[in-house]
């Protein structure tokens, strides 16, 4: 009997530069988090980890070896540098990056109160040295959502012109604040403006921490959206959503 095959879309191939699957551990516990990346590592193409765990997280460097025997790459949140950053101290987080043998940096100013042209200094700094990862989008819901449509597209082109290989949009790991308002809806003024702007897609990094947001984005961008801030746990779920393997995005066009 001839095998049947289902048609589905067509999903990049490692190492791939659409259709990226950003994990973020939280602190993971060790064993779960190896047989995460052994179980999926097809799937996944980045570990962010997330926030500033990495200076608390156990195992940290256990963690960072096991990626390095994948292949797997890996970054620290971006509030980790703003961090370094609020106290003076970027050379010193130049210098931890550095320890880690890190090839790729965050720069974002989710909290702290620096203007985006001053991040895109920092971004053309750090791009002398390491790929950089730029992030547009406030943390606090209350400066999300005073923020202006055309804002994120002035500061997501001003960050690719510093230097930035991609520029992620905000949503945090709650899904609640920057592209997101509060209840979770996605801003779609912002998502419509982004699309309209006609920066390829590949240039961007959509923080989707939850089924609702990453079903949104892959309908509407496409099953090689580049994806962040998914949980550890998600890693197959997401994958079937981008081949239309469930409800939400079943219609998805191959």
């Amino acid at each position: 009997m001839t095998e049947m095959k289902l048609i589905l879309p067509s999903r990049a191939i490692k190492p791939r530069v659409d259709g990226l699957t950003i994990l973020i551990d939280n602190g993971t516990p060790l064993n779960l988090f190896m047989d995460t990346i052994n179980s999926s590592k097809t799937y996944i193409d980045f570990i962010k980890f997330g926030w500033g765990t990495s200076l608390v997280t156990s195992f940290i460097e256990e963690k960072i070896d096991y990626l390095k025997e994948y292949g797997m790459e890996f970054f620290f949140g971006g509030t980790l540098f703003e961090k370094f950053l609020s106290q003076g101290k970027v050379e010193e987080y130049y210098n931890y990056c550095r320890k880690f043998a890190c090839n790729y940096v965050e720069i974002s100013n989710g909290t702290i109160d620096i203007s985006n042209k001053l991040k895109a200094t920092f971004i053309k700094e750090f791009s002398n040295e390491f790929t950089v990862f730029g992030e547009v989008g406030n943390k606090g819901a209350l400066a999300s959502n005073e923020q202006d449509s055309s804002e994120w597209l002035e500061y997501i082109q001003e960050e690719i012109e510093a230097g930035a290989t991609k520029v992620i949009t905000e949503a945090r790991e709650s899904g609640t604040s920057g592209i997101c308002k509060e209840d979770g809806d996605i801003r779609v003024d912002i998502f419509d403006q982004i699309i309209d702007s006609g920066i390829p897609l590949e240039k961007l990094i959509f923080e989707a921490p939850n089924k609702k947001m990453q079903a949104f984005f892959i309908q509407q961008a496409g099953t090689n959206v580049n994806l962040a801030n998914i949980a550890l746990s998600d890693v197959v779920s997401l994958e079937t959503l981008r081949l239309g393997l469930r409800s939400d995005t079943f219609n998805l066009e191959c």
